[in-house]
């Protein structure tokens, strides 16, 4: 068993012991190949409980602050997570993000780059667009609902992929990526809202 893999398996039975995991759609994650994985970004827990849920491997984009703890970026590095600058274009972390897909994987984003609290306003970055059209991979949207307290249900709902395939090997603006990320997470808003209505 390899530490990804451990590490999962412990995650799970923490998640497993103090909520109640609901999901939806599951079969709308590809069994092979690349793609990327889109969620909303609530709580800290949110790449546990989707790391947990989603049945393949997946590397994840993480904020390069959480490298510098001392035991907390060692696990991260062990469990092959990507570190990314938010203050600026991050060309190393799209690289790797690039590798990543190109060897195969399924990539993680927070689109929002940070936690977005209840009612704020939507900040998407740029780069998730990009990465997919480089990477011609399938963005699938992943929309998390839950208020994150012990024993009560977390739901996560996954959408249909999305593909930008018709952007293939276009010279495109920073705006049209950025307008491009923001229709993926208006589609994991309204996964959110046909779910609490």
């Amino acid at each position: 068993m390899d530490f990804y893999t451990f590490a999962r398996n412990l995650m799970k039975i923490y998640v497993d012991l103090f909520y109640r995991i609901e999901v939806e759609n599951l079969h709308y994650i590809p069994k092979e190949g690349a793609c990327i994985v889109c969620s909303n970004h609530i709580h800290n827990l949110d790449p546990v409980i989707i790391g947990t849920t989603i049945p393949r491997k997946m590397t994840y984009m993480a904020k390069e602050e959480l490298f510098g703890i001392k035991i907390l970026g060692a696990i991260i590095r062990k469990l092959g997570m990507i570190p990314v600058n938010r203050d600026g274009a991050d060309l190393s972390a799209i690289k790797n993000s690039l590798k990543a897909l190109n060897s195969g994987k399924v990539l993680g984003i927070f689109p929002e780059g940070t936690r977005k609290k209840k009612g704020a306003p939507s900040n998407v970055k740029p780069g998730l667009a990009m990465i997919a059209i480089k990477g011609k991979v399938p963005i699938v949207p992943v929309a998390i609902i839950s208020d994150y307290k012990l024993f009560r249900k977390i739901k996560v709902k996954v959408g249909a992929p999305l593909s930008f395939e018709e952007y293939y090997g276009q010279k495109l603006s920073v705006d049209t990526y950025q307008e491009l990320s923001q229709k993926v997470m208006e589609q994991i808003e309204t996964e959110i809202a046909c779910s609490i209505s």
